[in-house]
């Protein structure tokens, strides 16, 4: 039964984000003319820091890193969970850090006064952990979006993340933005450049999106190798890799 149960969980969640990509109102226009990418990564574990940001430091740009403050220092059998001090690292090397709920739930579950409750915490979580500026994006848990928490969301961020599989272009929803996951299995990551050929062929709004980059990562990430292949290819196919309030802020959004 529990098994049933989590099926129709992620069926409710992808019948979700389907209505709101088809109804909600397109107020974001991603019209230019040059190629952007946003690498993002969600959650974040350590290795995001250690290798992801230092891979992307490597070609002279930057991420957005999306901080769930309730996982902070967790160790998993796989991975360990991104500490206050390396979120401070982060906002110190310029990268972004946005938000990514505190106890990253999914957001249908908090319900009530539960949702703002849960993001104030976060952002306390990073104001007291040196994060220098107020998160200005967010990214949902599970890439499971909500209807009934896009006013609480829209008040607060000037964009949402969820997935996807596709670049933005034209106009576009802010609080639903769609992106590639780079994932397991590590052929399939390392073939996602052929996303950033479509980008360069029909310029708009690729964002990347991961959790781990390491030696012998995750389902839910790459290896180093891979990911700065990937990194490589944008720069050198002329690409403009920013974060994504950067990202924004190029597009007048």
């Amino acid at each position: 039964m529990p098994e049933l149960l989590q099926k129709i969980d992620g069926l409710v969640d992808r019948l979700a984000n389907r209505l709101i990509w088809r109804f909600a109102p397109k107020k974001l226009d991603v019209r230019t003319d040059v190629p952007l990418v946003s690498f993002t990564f969600d959650d974040v574990p350590d290795s995001a820091l250690h290798q992801g940001a230092e891979i992307l430091e490597r070609h002279g740009v930057r991420g957005t890193f999306y901080i769930a403050g309730g996982l902070e220092g967790r160790v998993e059998p796989d991975r360990t969970l991104i500490t206050a001090a390396g979120c401070e690292a982060l906002s110190r090397r310029e990268h972004e850090v946005g938000c990514h709920t505190f106890s990253h739930s999914k957001i249908k579950r908090l319900t009530g006064g539960a949702l703002a409750q849960d993001l104030d915490r976060n952002a306390d979580y990073l104001a007291r952990g040196g994060v220098g500026e107020p998160a200005r994006n967010f990214a949902f848990p599970y890439n499971a979006a909500w209807p009934m928490a896009r006013k609480e969301l829209g008040r607060r961020y000037r964009t949402c993340r969820a997935a996807g599989e596709a670049i933005n272009r034209g106009a576009v929803d802010p609080l639903m933005l769609k992106a590639v996951e780079i994932r397991q299995p590590e052929q399939h990551a390392f073939g996602l450049t052929r996303w950033i050929d479509d980008l360069v062929a029909q310029p708009g709004w690729l964002v990347f999106f991961t959790h781990d980059i390491a030696p012998r990562p995750t389902p839910y990430g790459c290896t180093p190798e891979t990911f700065e292949h990937l990194v490589r290819y944008a720069v050198e196919k002329r690409c403009t890799v920013l974060p994504v309030d950067k990202a924004l802020d190029r597009l007048g959004g």
